[in-house]
């Protein structure tokens, strides 16, 4: 059942996205940004974190598990850190993604040449 749970829930996340897209004119960066943030504010109120019991990975494979895991690792850090550790807690938990990210970018970006 996790298995269709997830399909569900990835599949929900990116038809939103699609109709957005569609109807819109907005760009895909604007819809990026869009789930992040709502991502993040679902977990300030821990609404997400019912979507990761209930979907499993399939709640934490799309854009907006990222700013879940940003809320995440800020709070934290300023229960462990206080104040200073906002920032802290932020990094520590997505610094992985975030330099898989660049990393693949710069191989990419030889490899591969723009379009014009």
């Amino acid at each position: 059942m996790i298995y269709l749970n997830a399909f569900l829930f990835c599949g929900f996340v990116c038809l939103i996205g699609q109709m957005i897209l569609d109807n819109t004119k907005l760009t895909p960066g604007h819809v990026t940004t869009i789930f992040v943030v709502v991502g993040a504010f679902l977990d300030v109120f821990n609404v997400y974190d019912k979507f990761v019991l209930w979907a499993g990975g399939g709640a934490l494979v799309p854009i907006t598990s990222f700013g879940h895991m940003l809320i995440h690792g800020a709070m934290k850090g300023v229960s462990d850190y206080g104040f200073m550790g906002l920032c802290v807690g932020m990094f520590n938990l997505t610094s992985a993604g975030i330099m898989s990210a660049i990393v693949f970018s710069f191989f990419f970006a030889l490899i591969f040449e723009p379009k014009d």
